[in-house]
């Protein structure tokens, strides 16, 4: 019988240069999108799947991360003394949401050392990993999606999207073969990967998008790895290690994903998630349409 999946790994101790100067003083995981903060959608998906415990990896700067998921009772008693119940409701329902622990990485040395840093919080079983750059816009949760398919070959299932030639270079990409189960063809058996490829050597356009079902083995394959530029040590070169011994497949996943970590992709993904809304979406379309008329 396999393990059940109960855990989610957070890795949050990266330095998000790539928003200077917002994040100098802020952790990039708590940019708002429309009113809510980027981590905070990727543990809404986690609790949508079944997740009952969240582990956040974080670094120096990061305790704003911290007090978001914390009970804050200045702020509920304020807003309880000024009977703002909607308020009050959505404000406990963050500290109410999930179970989270914390775990420090002193150093930010890639991603596969953030997991690693999980390890004695996870234990011996299976367990997700959520990066929460990536915002994924779907019918069923995209982490779902994949524990559907853990559930039945209870190995490793990583998240794929098909990407452009010209921005493949950015992503860890796969060598896979289709297998043909009638899930429309987008369940992969992955033979090989790369990470950060030069457009032609890369072995396919299907790049691993940060949702991952690992098994408590890539600990002992993340030890194994050497570390890389930087002293980094890379989460694909973990899996390739497992490779070798344990089988890992690869799902196409059914939603529109948002590269929230790049600002061309924070701006789109905050203009369509400001458009979905009830509250928001009518008078934000006439002022974007009345705008496009100037």
């Amino acid at each position: 019988m396999i393990g059940r999946v109960h855990k989610a790994v957070f890795p949050a101790a990266g330095l998000g240069t790539r928003f200077l100067p917002a994040t100098k003083a802020q952790p990039k995981e708590m940019l708002p999108l429309v009113d809510k903060p980027l981590i905070q959608y990727g543990v809404e998906e986690a609790v949508s799947s079944g997740i009952q415990t969240i582990i956040i990896v974080t670094g120096r700067g990061k305790s704003s991360i911290e007090d978001h998921f914390d009970v804050s009772f200045e702020l509920e008693q304020l807003l309880e003394s000024k009977k703002k119940t909607e308020m009050l409701s959505m404000v406990r329902l963050i500290s109410d949401m999930i179970d989270v622990a914390y775990v420090r990485q002193k150093e930010a040395l890639g991603l596969g050392h953030a997991v690693l840093r999980s390890k004695e919080l996870v234990g011996a079983e299976p367990f997700a990993v959520v990066l929460s750059d990536d915002i994924i816009a779907s019918q069923t949760p995209c982490l779902r999606q994949l524990l559907d398919v853990y559930e039945f070959y209870g190995t490793s299932v990583l998240a794929l999207m098909e990407v452009p030639g010209d921005q493949i270079s950015a992503y860890g990409v796969v060598d896979a073969e289709l297998v043909l189960n009638g899930s429309d063809n987008r369940l992969f058996r992955i033979r090989n990967m790369v990470e950060k490829p030069r457009p032609r050597d890369a072995p396919s356009n299907l790049a691993i998008i940060g949702r991952y079902i690992l098994t408590p083995q890539i600990f002992e394959s993340i030890e194994a790895v050497e570390p890389g530029s930087g002293g980094e040590i890379q989460l694909t070169d973990g899996l390739k290690h497992m490779l070798r011994e344990r089988p890992i497949y690869g799902l196409k996943f059914e939603g529109k994903r948002y590269d929230a970590g790049d600002k061309l992709g924070f701006l789109k993904a905050t203009v369509e998630f400001a458009l979905e809304r009830p509250d928001l979406g009518r008078a934000f379309r006439e002022y974007l349409n009345d705008l496009c008329k100037q």
